[in-house]
Parts: structure tokens; C-alpha cells; sequence
């Protein structure tokens, strides 16, 4: 991408960037992508894991991100069918909360309408029976009646790599640890950037038409690089997660509760293909960098005690943290002082004086609209610099992404049954890959020491490793162990054991030497040591 221009420069490689370079790329234009670190490694693969139409703002009236978010879940159901699936969640009332049964069955009710009800299913309403029958762990004092409506779980750091790869089938240049250090304005217009290398010490120029910053909460960083003196758009919150043993909380279903510590709306959500469950998230103001954010003490024991008023058999403590993760929210600067949960989760598109186009806010959910949205302004950009034909939208609500070509999973599972692996091998692989997975089973064909676990007891193989190197960009220890694979949040001691049999693998497949094989085993610990510092915080708080 440094020997020619390109139409579009995207800085940032979170799900907004990705769906932007995508988006850009089918249109035909020249893009290109530059991502600090590994694609996907800020916000957008430590979120609460969720697809949804976003039932709690109908609190605050925003019902046309509500609308947006529903048709966008049916999207991306569509398209990535292997990554999103459907998930029903039970919102139990009980006597005296926050949320009054006559709020929530009205609320429920206008759900489904701005789903112009096409959801997975209509919500139904459970008496206190039906519920408990249900979910027979949730706390049965002052408990009313629930609500059982439909949204959906995904698996957010492969949905980036899905997008970023299909960006990249369709032409763009994408980049990972490749940052942008200073902004090209040879005529006070931005024209490029300067990206440095991250992996290999070179800096390179890469110029383009339009430059766009996507960075989520690093956008008002990249802003001052344009203007030093640009007031900031973002106001950053932390959301936190703990993932626990599932057998402790007994969860079936995903079950929406309002925390008794703050009446926050709060989820506890089966994870697929591991025996937890996960609960989050916190809303907080935070001014700790993007880099450094992570769950604290405190956060780890608003979640459990939160968990525990309605699970009151789990008794859960810090002890029994099996992975913790936490991002920080890049929502939009209210005018007002409002509190965290209050505040919009609707996107702006901003551009400056010289040409900078910045996106800002948004979710998760509606990435794609997003994308479509500041890709139309791009068109228009480069239509009134060269006068070229407007390219139509194209079709990235219908054209799956890479391993959602099939909506018919079970005859994948199938399919690698009858190639040898077991059922839950199987599984995992579908739910991972989708039809790429008989790309995985090929890896295992052509070497059978590449059918082996990775992990006792864990789904995970040795030709996934391969694979994350050869199809998924990875380039790092933690690329692998923590996004490729989740190997970092599924097993108890972060798959510290296997990380220098991974490293191996990885310096044989990347040409590392020693020194560099060593650098990635310490930076991968350091990681575990930061995700695991709540616990000596606990402790201390304990001293106290």
C-alpha cells in the first residue's frame, strides 16, 4: 500500500474499520487498513459477546437505534450464520424492582413491533412457575413473573476477522501493528499518513485520497494528530466481564437483570463451546488509556455480588474467576451530565477542516450500517475530487462473510464427522469456522500430528494453529491463544501451559529466533498477569 495511492485510507482495524474497508472495497474503490495492533484486539473483542436490538434503551426513547440495531441483528443472522446465533434471554421480575412487570411487558411488546416482529420468536410472558421451571437457580423470594424475548450471541473477534478477511477478498490492503504516527498535509489537506511499523521498526507513507479515522476510543488521538487543539468527542466508559463456571450459576438461558448495587441493566450469558457462563458488563466512567484497561477488583466484585442477588446458590467469589476481560466504550460526549448508562449509543460522523473524516460511537450491532453510511460520504468525496461515477451500494446485507456461504450447519457437522472427528471436535470447528472448517480438517489430512488437542479436554487442534497463520493474519502469540482461539478466557490458567508448545509452532511457521520466540512468551504473560491482577487487589482489599 506504500508504492501507490489509494482511494481510502482507514485508520483502525476494530468491526467499524473492517466493515468500512469492506464496504469501500466492494464498491471497487482502492482501500486500504492500518491497525496498531492485532485486528479486532481494542473494543471490539472484548464486548458482552452480544447482537441485540438493545431492549434497555426503549428506557430512554432511542428508538431509532433500536430499529437500526433489530434489522442489523437479522443481518448479520444472515450473513455469518456460523458466528451469530440466536440466543433467548429470561428478564425476571421480582417485587419492588427497578423495572415494574407492566414496563417490561410493554417494553417487550415494542421489541418485537420495531423488529416489525420478524425477531427469532415473539417474546412470551412466564408466570413464577414457568419461570422457575426454567431457571430454577434464580432466586425465588419476591419473584413475579419474567419475560422470555429473543436476541442473539457472537463471537466478536472472529466477526472482525470475518469482516477484515472478506475486505480483503474484495481488494483492500489490510495491515495489522501498523500505526499511524502523523497525518500527510501536503496542501492542508489530509492525504495519508505516516504508519510505522510495529513488528519490524520501518515507517512508511501511505497516500490516499480520503482518510478515514475509525479508531473507537483512540479517535480523539487520532484527531489531535490532525488538529492539535480539537476538542474530544468521546466520553470513554469501562465495560467489564468475569467468566465463571456455568455449573455454579446452573444458567440455561441468558438471564437480563438489574443489578440490586446500582439498578444497571446487566447480563448473565451462557458462553457455546465451553462450560461457563459470563457476566457483565460495568458501566463506568474511565480515564485510564485504552491500552492499559482492565477489570479491577472492584469490578470483579460488583459483578459477583450483583450475579449472587439472584443467584443466591452460586455464592459466588473471586475465587471462582475463571477469565476477566474489559474495553472501554467509545460513546459520544453528551452535552448534558449525564450518567454512563444514559448516554447515546448512537454514531456521528464528523470531517474537519481538512479533510478528515472521523467516525465515533455506535455498537457493535450496527457496524454495518455504520460502515455504509461514512462509505456514502466517501463516494461523494471522491466524486467531487476527480469526478468520477457514484458505485452504487453494494450488497453486504445479503453477501455472507467468509464461512457463512451455508446456513446449514448440521450438514457441516456431519460432514466432518464422516471425515473422523468426533462430535464435539466437529462442533467447535462449524461454530468457529463455518465452511472453512473442512480447510481445517485438510490441515489434519496432510499432517495427522495436527489432529491433536491443543488443551486436555478442550475441542481446540493443533491444525487451527496453522490455519490462524496461513488464512487468519495472525502474527503474534496472543493473536492465537487470545482471539483466534479464546484459549486465554476458556480454560483456568489461560492455556499458559501450552503457550510455549504454541510458540513454537508459531516461531516454525514465521521464521522467529530465539529472542523473538522469548519476546512473544513474556509479552503473552504479562497479559495473563494483567487479566489475573484482580485477585492480588482482592487480597489486599481483604487486608483492609
Amino acid at each position: 500500500m506504500a508504492h501507490e495511492p489509494v482511494d481510502l485510507l482507514v485508520i483502525g482495524g476494530g468491526i467499524t474499520g473492517a466493515a468500512i474497508a469492506r464496504d469501500a472495497a466492494l464498491r471497487g474503490f482502492r482501500a486500504a487498513l492500518v491497525e496498531k495492533g492485532d485486528f479486532g484486539s481494542g473494543t471490539s473483542s472484548v464486548s458482552s459477546r452480544l447482537i441485540h436490538g438493545g431492549l434497555r434503551y426503549l428506557e430512554q426513547y432511542d428508538l431509532h437505534l433500536v430499529l437500526e440495531a433489530s434489522r442489523e441483528r437479522r443481518v448479520l443472522l444472515r450473513i455469518a450464520r456460523h458466528l451469530v446465533h440466536p440466543l433467548p434471554f429470561l428478564f425476571p421480575v421480582y417485587r419492588g424492582a427497578r423495572v415494574p412487570a407492566w414496563k417490561l411487558r410493554c417494553g417487550l411488546w415494542l421489541y418485537d413491533l420495531l423488529a416489525a416482529f420478524r425477531n427469532v420468536r415473539l417474546h412470551r410472558w412466564l408466570g413464577r412457575q414457568a419461570t422457575l421451571r426454567l431457571e430454577p437457580g434464580l432466586r425465588e423470594r419476591d419473584l413475579r413473573a419474567a419475560g422470555l424475548y429473543y436476541d442473539a450471541q457472537t463471537d466478536d473477534a472472529r466477526l472482525v476477522l470475518a469482516t477484515m478477511r472478506s475486505a480483503a477478498q474484495a481488494g483492500a490492503l489490510v495491515a495489522s501493528y501498523a500505526e499511524a504516527v502523523s497525518l500527510l498535509k501536503p496542501d492542508g489537506l489530509v492525504r495519508g499518513a505516516t504508519v510505522r511499523d510495529l513488528l519490524g521498526e520501518e515507517t512508511r507513507v501511505v497516500r490516499a485520497l480520503v482518510v478515514v479515522n475509525a479508531c473507537g476510543p483512540w479517535v480523539d488521538a487520532v484527531r489531535r494528530l490532525d488538529a492539535p487543539d480539537a476538542d474530544p468527542l468521546l466520553r470513554l466508559t469501562k465495560g467489564a466481564h468475569v467468566a465463571v463456571p456455568r455449573q455454579r450459576l446452573g444458567n440455561t438461558h441468558a438471564v437480563t437483570l438489574t443489578s440490586p448495587i446500582d439498578g444497571r441493566v446487566m447480563f448473565v450469558l451462557p458462553w457455546a463451546d465451553s462450560d461457563q457462563s459470563y457476566i457483565g458488563t460495568t458501566d463506568t466512567d474511565e480515564d485510564v488509556s485504552p491500552d492499559e484497561v482492565r477489570a479491577t477488583a472492584e469490578d470483579v466484585i460488583y459483578l459477583l455480588r450483583s450475579a449472587n442477588a439472584f443467584f443466591p446458590q452460586a455464592r459466588l467469589s473471586p475465587n471462582d474467576v475463571v477469565a476477566t476481560w474489559a474495553g472501554l466504550r467509545a460513546l459520544l460526549r453528551p452535552d448534558g451530565n449525564l450518567a454512563p448508562s444514559q448516554v447515546s449509543r448512537e454514531h456521528r460522523i464528523t470531517e474537519s477542516a481538512s479533510g478528515l473524516l472521523t467516525i465515533a460511537g455506535g455498537k457493535l450491532t450496527t457496524h454495518r450500517a455504520m460502515a455504509q453510511e461514512l462509505v456514502d460520504r466517501v463516494a461523494a468525496r471522491l466524486r467531487a475530487l476527480d469526478g468520477r461515477p457514484r458505485a452504487p451500494r453494494p450488497p453486504t446485507h445479503r453477501l455472507p462473510l467468509p464461512g457463512g456461504e451455508t446456513t446449514d450447519l448440521e450438514g457441516l457437522i456431519k460432514a466432518a464427522v464422516e471425515r473422523g472427528a468426533s462430535d464435539a471436535t466437529a462442533r467447535h470447528l462449524v461454530g468457529t469456522y463455518g465452511s472453512e472448517a473442512a480447510a481445517v480438517l485438510n490441515l489434519v489430512d496432510k499432517d495427522r500430528a495436527l489432529g491433536g488437542r491443543i488443551v486436555a479436554g478442550r475441542p481446540e487442534l493443533w491444525a487451527e494453529v496453522v490455519h490462524a497463520v496461513e488464512r487468519e493474519m495472525a502474527v503474534r502469540l496472543s493473536d492465537v491463544l487470545v482471539r483466534r482461539l479464546h484459549l486465554f478466557y476458556k480454560t483456568r490458567d489461560q492455556a499458559v501451559p501450552a503457550s510455549s508448545a504454541v510458540a513454537d509452532r508459531l516461531a516454525a511457521a514465521l521464521g522467529w529466533d530465539g529472542a523473538r520466540r522469548a519476546e512473544e512468551v513474556a509479552a503473552y504473560l504479562h497479559l495473563v498477569k494483567r487479566s489475573r491482577a484482580f485477585a492480588t487487589e482482592v487480597a489486599t482489599l481483604g487486608k483492609d
